[in-house]
């Protein structure tokens, strides 16, 4: 409680720091991610995928991150254990959030994707396991955590693979493959306005006190509706987009229809951008608001705390700032060394994996977008055979990801003693 009382107003600015230098590694490697596959199909450059995800990134993260944050805040650590000496969890956060900043710096600049959910959640169960003790650590929230990481890439990659084969199908196996293009993306797009519509009326909006009541029955009928709504909105707004597109040459020649493709994937971008900030600024912000939480309420562990505007601010401002100065290297690892991508494959696993992080965030699991987007980029890549894939560059990610844990938790126990040291705990 005295160090709390001493050095309160040091720990907040260190707590913001690290959380803006976490933010900033999110950017650099887990929204590339996000931003890969529009860009490396080229759909976006990446000034407009920066653009994108400055807007929705921002707005997952504040009308749907709440229940993501949660667990990351105080999910993952046993409170109760902490209760005679919370300056441990305060050194304990900070020294996570340094721990998985630094590492993903080390990563985006040798352009490794790797998963800001292994780095921040490793480097918590690291310093709890032995700067306190392996009992202060929520085995089961961890192993529910470590199961969807398995389960994402599974469902993402068996979404992108149904939805790249409903395209083809329904698109590409026609003669009139342009005019049948013009029909069946708004049908796309529909669905991509329904998905985020659901989770922001469902799990979002309750963060800033707004409740949408049709007086239909239960909450969900509700939301059902109004998103029903709003998809057709969005895909009326798609559809007049496509009016514009102008065929040249054959009217169905295949840049034609990736023409099509590109416009609606703009669509999936921002929903994907929006998908990912609703769960993965978590991992900046999360261990940020367990310090401020702690530091204000005077050292009382697990006092309720709103999730205040400027801490949203840090995250947001630092993913966005990470994106731009140094996104560019996993972006060319995505969106081009896995599998040959097209407007058309990318929007497949852009929204095979936007669905999956929304339905992780509406639940409040932490699961990882980079093993979300690489499971729904290798789906695309099988739907067209083992041969689409380069198998080495996928063995390099699985590499780094298997790297990831040990690394956030080895560096989170040095810096732990650090702070520790340095303050006299």
């Amino acid at each position: 409680m005295e160090i709390i009382a001493s050095h309160g107003f040091m720990l907040l600015a260190l707590a913001c720091i690290f959380g803006l230098f976490m933010a900033w590694g999110i950017g650099a490697n887990d929204v590339a991610n996000a931003m890969g596959t529009s860009v490396g199909s080229r759909a976006l450059t990446l000034k407009q995928a920066i653009i994108i995800a400055a807007i929705f990134e921002f707005a997952g993260a504040y009308l749907a991150g709440g229940e993501v944050t949660s667990t990351i805040r105080k999910g993952i650590i046993d409170p109760a254990v902490l209760t005679d000496s919370p300056e441990l969890l305060v050194f304990g956060m900070l020294s996570a959030l340094l721990a998985a900043a630094t590492w993903l710096l080390i990563a985006s600049i040798r352009g490794w994707p790797v998963s800001t959910t292994h780095s921040i959640v490793g480097a918590i169960v690291g310093f709890a396991a032995v700067g306190i003790s392996v009992e202060a650590v929520e085995w089961g929230k961890v192993g529910q955590i470590a199961a969807s990481w398995v389960v994402s890439p599974l469902l993402a990659g068996s979404m992108s693979f149904i939805l790249f084969i409903s395209v083809k199908k329904l698109i590409f196996d026609h003669d009139n493959t342009f005019e049948r293009a013009r029909k069946y993306v708004p049908v796309y797009m529909w669905m991509v306005g329904f998905m985020i519509s659901m989770v922001t009326l469902l799990k979002g909006l309750k963060h800033i006190g707004i409740d949408f009541d049709l007086g239909l029955g239960s909450k969900f009928f509700n939301a059902m509706v109004i998103s029903t709504f709003i998809g057709v909105v969005v895909a009326a707004i798609g559809g007049a987009l496509l009016r514009q597109v102008k065929a040249t040459g054959d009217i169905n020649s295949t840049d034609n229809i990736e023409r099509i493709f590109g416009i609606l994937m703009i669509f999936t971008a921002c929903g994907m951008a929006f998908a990912h900030g609703s769960n993965d600024v978590a991992n900046a912000v999360g261990p940020v608001a367990a310090v401020v939480s702690t530091v204000q309420s005077g050292g009382l562990i697990g006092a309720k705390a709103v999730m205040p505007w400027w801490v949203l601010g840090i995250g947001a401002a630092g993913i966005v700032v990470g994106l731009a100065t140094y996104g560019w290297r996993v972006i060319q690892t995505i969106g081009r060394k896995i599998t040959e991508l097209t407007p058309s494959r990318g929007f497949a696993a852009e929204l095979a994996a936007a669905s999956t992080v929304v339905l992780a965030s509406a639940t409040g699991l932490p699961i990882s977008t980079t093993h979300t987007l690489v499971g729904a980029v290798l789906g695309v890549g099988l739907a067209r055979g083992v041969d689409a894939l380069n198998l080495r560059t996928v063995g390099a990610i699985i590499g780094s990801w298997v790297v990831t844990l040990p690394a956030g938790a080895g560096l989170a126990i040095i810096f732990f003693y650090i702070l520790s040291a340095i303050y006299g705990a």
